[in-house]
């Protein structure tokens, strides 16, 4: 008999392993330093530092996690009424843009009064 051939390789019980599912993925949790930073689109060093500043995250074990929904609800809370929006494939971007240029354009009209 010898070796086994690539054709018979199928038919020998050390081949048919069963295949592993893939854990389901919750595509609103973003887990680890990377995810956060590159759905914020900054590097990982600014998502750290504004986790220590109170951005909404999570530790699970030794990982970092935190929502979309959570980081999208406090950037619109710190953004002190600035449009912020973070861009899926889904989002408008020229209804986006339009929306950013009116926002600065009322900014231009009416000048926040510093206090001294």
């Amino acid at each position: 008999m010898g070796t086994l051939q690539p054709q018979y390789a199928s038919r020998h019980p050390t081949c048919a392993m069963p295949k592993r599912k893939k854990p389901e993925v919750n595509a609103d949790v973003l887990k680890g330093w990377q995810q956060i930073a590159t759905f914020l689109g900054q590097p990982v060093s600014v998502a750290q530092r504004w986790a220590n500043e109170g951005m909404p995250v999570k530790k699970q074990g030794r990982y970092i996690e935190s929502s979309r929904e959570e980081l999208n609800h406090w950037l619109g809370r710190e953004s002190a009424g600035e449009p912020v929006q973070i861009a899926t494939p889904e989002t408008d971007l020229s209804a986006e843009l339009k929306r950013g240029l009116s926002f600065v354009r009322n900014q231009g009209r009416n000048p926040k009064k510093k206090v001294a």
